[in-house]
Order: C-alpha cells, then sequence, then structure tokens
C-alpha cells in the first residue's frame, strides 16, 4: 500500500476529487495518509478533516531558505512513510533538491495541455485568461510527473477540453476541472500506486494487461 501526501495551499477542489475516488475504492493500492499545506487558513484543511486524514501546514515563511523549507517536508514525508506526493493547487515552490529526491515520485495537475499556458507566472486563471486571449478552440489538462523545470516533468495523461465562444476564465476553469481534472488525476494517482507507470526519459508509458501503451 502507498502512503499518499496531498500538498495544498487553497480550497482543495482536486484533494476533493482524490478523497473521493478513495472512498469509491478507486485508487489501488493507494491511501491518502497526510495533507500538507501552506496554509492554516486553505479550506483543503477543512476537506482533510472531514475525511479523517492527518493534517500538518508548513509555510514557506517560516523557514530562511527554500533548502530548509524542502528538508522539514522530507522530515516530515519520512516520518509518516509516503511514497507518493500530489501537488494540488500548491502554490509553493520546491526547491531543485527536494524535486530531485523525489523524482518521479511527485505528480502535479496543470490546467492546460502542456506545453501550451505553462511554466513560470501560468497558475489557476491565468492560465485560462492565456488560453481565452490566444484564441485556442481547445484546451484541457495535464497530469505530470515534477522536475526541476516548472511544468517540465514527463507527461503521464492529458485530456481535451473544447473552448466554447461565450466562456469566461472563469467558465473555462470549472469545465477543466470537472471534464479534465477530477478525472485524470485520481487515474494517474491510481495507476502509480498499482505500478502501472513507466518512465523512460520524458516518456511515460502505461502498463495494462502485459501491454505498455501510451
Amino acid at each position: 500500500m502507498v502512503n499518499i501526501a496531498v500538498f495544498v495551499s487553497g480550497g482543495g477542489t482536486n484533494l476533493q476529487a482524490l478523497i473521493d475516488a478513495a472512498q469509491a475504492g478507486q485508487i489501488e493500492n493507494g491511501r491518502i495518509a497526510l495533507v500538507v499545506s501552506s496554509s492554516p487558513g486553505a479550506f483543503a484543511l477543512t476537506r482533510a478533516e472531514k475525511a479523517g486524514i492527518p493534517s500538518a501546514v508548513l509555510r514557506r515563511r517560516d523557514f530562511d531558505s527554500v533548502e530548509r523549507y524542502g528538508d522539514a517536508l522530507d522530515t516530515l514525508l519520512r516520518e509518516n512513510g509516503i511514497g507518493l506526493i500530489v501537488l494540488a493547487g500548491f502554490m509553493t515552490v520546491l526547491s531543485a533538491d527536494f524535486c530531485r529526491r523525489y523524482e518521479n515520485r511527485i505528480i502535479n495537475i496543470h490546467p492546460s495541455l502542456i506545453p501550451s499556458f505553462c511554466g513560470e507566472g501560468f497558475y489557476g486563471l491565468r492560465v485560462h485568461e492565456a488560453a481565452l486571449a490566444k484564441g485556442v478552440k481547445v484546451t484541457g489538462a495535464t497530469v505530470h510527473f515534477v522536475s526541476e523545470v516548472v511544468d517540465g516533468g514527463a507527461i503521464i495523461a492529458q485530456k481535451a477540453v473544447e473552448v466554447e465562444p461565450d466562456d469566461t476564465p472563469e467558465s473555462l476553469q470549472k469545465r477543466v476541472m470537472r471534464q479534465a481534472e477530477w478525472v485524470l488525476l485520481p487515474r494517474a494517482v491510481s495507476d502509480f500506486c498499482a505500478g502501472r507507470l513507466m518512465v523512460d526519459g520524458a516518456v511515460v508509458t502505461r502498463k495494462e494487461e502485459g501491454v505498455l501503451a501510451v
């Protein structure tokens, strides 16, 4: 059984999708063992409490460097026997050293089809504002492993979502969440915990019934 830590900073809608999937038995060989928040006021902590999941708060401002912050996170994760980290709206930068320590053990969900509208500065509504400003007809979400490069890790899965003519950033954000993020993330977490994901450089393949499918 893989112990999962979910890192959050805000409302925790993707955390809730994971909680719902776990309660429905849809996360194979994995359990959410810890929720870590970068903010003591995050509503995600309330979601964790309601689900009976232990939580902790580690604020970046309480540490004099991103490296020391990473060390504190590492200690917490080791104490809880964590095998997978899921970034679910975590708005704090992780150090390069931390990312290396947990190579191919950190999963992130990004609200666009990487490599479009990603990298530094692209998060939350900003992603959807940029997509609408560009006039794209299709957007979506990407689940990927986290590397030292922002949004630059190996892609696990993607799902496309159509952009509608009257979309606002808010309406597009909600549709991408419902149709892509909340579908992709639990599935990717389950695949990781079940040992179905195989990483070869920048390419992730999914093992299913003896066959590898990209």
